[in-house]
């Protein structure tokens, strides 16, 4: 059976991570964040990715050193 894949708009997601859009289109243009998709001039994120970016940006220290393409 195949699993129907969950979309994002960028107002969803900023919504979920309590951040403006602004910020969200800022990280875009610096290669931050989830990786994305335009359709129709549309961005748009996949759950599975939003969830993947999230547990790569899981620490249990401030010492800890932040991952390639991780939110500073």
């Amino acid at each position: 059976m195949q699993q129907k894949v969950r979309h994002l708009t960028q107002g969803e997601l900023a919504e979920r991570w309590n951040c403006s859009e602004a910020s969200l289109e800022r990280w875009r243009c610096e290669g931050i964040g989830p990786v994305f998709m335009k359709l129709n001039g549309r961005v748009l994120y996949r759950i599975e990715d939003i969830e993947a970016y999230e547990a790569q940006c899981m620490r249990s220290s401030t010492s800890q050193p932040l991952t390639a393409g991780g939110a500073a």
